[in-house]
């Protein structure tokens, strides 16, 4: 087995303890655990973090840094801006479906955190607060593209976006009980946001 640097090491914690955290919660998850999964000793773990908490938060940031990633990409990969959301979500679905992306999933845990600790509290909202901008900054673009009706106010829109990501991984954590019926609100979405 390839020993790993300090930077490799730190990075295959990191990636473990999403899966773990996400698969999980963050007080069921162990530190001994997500040392165990990486291959590491809970000494060296905490060589590169100075407690569970930092690790979750730095678990929520990596895990937004690669949504960010996903979206950028996916964008770049469309050419109608009345499309851009539509892939941006499927491409975050589609992530989560196979289990690279768990963004949402952690923040439901992290809500449940953050009524007890302040800080896992301010790292959410600063996190839903940069999502809630890229998502309005997005829309913004597609307006200025014609590609969304101009009078759909960004801000709003965002945050009914960001809901329905939330309503997705609820459905996805409890078995489906939206059913068909969350394609039927995708598709009632689009029509709003691209026909006047």
């Amino acid at each position: 087995m390839t020993r790993l640097s300090g930077p490799e090491r730190r990075a295959a914690v990191v990636e473990t303890a999403c899966r773990i955290f996400a698969k999980g919660s963050y007080h069921g998850s162990t530190t001994a655990q997500i040392a165990r999964a990486t291959g590491v000793t809970e000494p060296v773990l905490y060589r590169h973090f100075a407690s569970k908490r930092e690790l979750y938060l730095t678990c929520l940031d990596a895990v937004w840094e690669r949504v960010r990633t996903l979206w950028e990409r996916a964008v770049a990969a469309e050419d109608d801006p009345a499309n851009w959301l539509k892939a941006i979500g499927k491409a975050y679905l589609e992530a989560r479906a196979s289990a690279r992306i768990v963004l949402v999933d952690l923040w439901i845990q992290a809500l449940t955190e953050a009524a007890d600790d302040p800080e896992i509290r301010r790292a959410l909202r600063r996190q839903v607060r940069e999502v809630h901008d890229f998502v309005a900054d997005l829309i913004r673009r597609a307006q200025a593209e014609g590609g969304i009706v101009a009078d759909r106010d960004a801000e709003a829109e965002a945050w009914i976006f960001i809901s329905l990501g939330l309503l997705s991984t609820i459905d996805a954590r409890l078995g489906n009980i939206v059913g068909d019926e969350f394609e039927n609100v995708i598709a009632s979405r689009r029509a709003w946001m691209t026909t006047s």
